[in-house]
């Protein structure tokens, strides 16, 4: 168990001539909560369609549950994963995207049940008492009938937390969950979260522009600027006393702009 559930060793990513991680290193432990934070382009997404094999790697290795991720054993030697290994892998991961991505044509209710049943044959009657215990943790029990575009944007994001949950991932990502929210629409997800960080042992990582939020919800905080970490540490010192001018910087516009750090 005190093997890191994801291990990143030497990892790059480029598109075409444009390298957007370069030699990146780090654990994540079992059950840690970890803030990707960073300006515009500075890899954190990336980061986490990479885990989610929605990209493919450029080189390094990375390791989730103590398996490799894009590659296998074969006849005694470690080859490029293909896709059933892929597939196999990505059980262990669930994702929250900016946009929602539900399915205009299914009822909330329908969105959260259709994965299980097709990629993990479970059947309808406990897909949909799952599904139902979910909505009503992210305080949606009235709307299991309800299309998507009768749903606000926090009600639609707090349905794809949902979805995601259905799975029973061990690990979750959240990218920028609330970038694309009304403003007065964003605390209805944070609370959601901030309830899934304290009440489960999740391993959570976050890309997120809400550094108040980061602040109160990681274990650890990872800054990134051009692919790599400049800084990391438990949030108080990240954000009261970065070490690097880099963070330093970036934290003033942060503050500059309004936010709580």
């Amino acid at each position: 168990m005190d093997q890191p559930i994801i291990r990143i060793q030497d990892l790059r990513k480029s598109f075409g001539k444009l390298t957007v991680i370069d030699g990146l290193n780090f654990d994540v432990k079992r059950g840690e909560k970890l803030a990707l934070i960073g300006p515009s382009g500075s890899g954190k997404t990336t980061i986490l369609r990479i885990l989610m094999t929605l990209e493919s790697i450029s080189g390094g290795r990375i390791e989730v549950c103590g398996e490799p991720l894009y590659h296998m054993a074969r006849n005694g030697a470690e080859v490029p994963a293909d896709e059933a290994h892929l597939h196999k892998m990505r059980r262990h991961i669930g994702m929250v995207f900016q946009h929602f991505n539900l399915f205009p044509h299914k009822s909330v209710l329908q969105n959260i049940t259709l994965a299980p049943m097709l990629t993990k044959g479970e059947g309808r009657a406990s897909a949909d008492k799952r599904a139902r215990d979910l909505l009503e943790m992210v305080g949606l029990s009235d709307k299991a009938d309800y299309m998507p575009s009768q749903l606000s944007g926090g009600q639609k994001q707090r349905v794809a937390i949902a979805r995601a949950l259905a799975l029973q991932p061990q690990i979750m990502l959240f990218d920028e969950v609330t970038s694309a929210l009304d403003p007065e629409l964003v605390e209805e997800v944070l609370e959601v979260m901030k309830r899934l960080a304290a009440e489960t042992d999740m391993t959570m990582l976050l890309v997120t522009h809400e550094m108040g939020f980061a602040h109160d919800f990681a274990d650890r905080v990872l800054f990134f600027d051009k692919g790599r970490i400049v800084e990391q540490g438990p949030p108080a010192q990240i954000f009261t006393a970065p070490q690097e001018d880099r963070t330093k910087s970036f934290l003033r516009k942060i503050i500059a702009a309004g936010q709580r750090v």
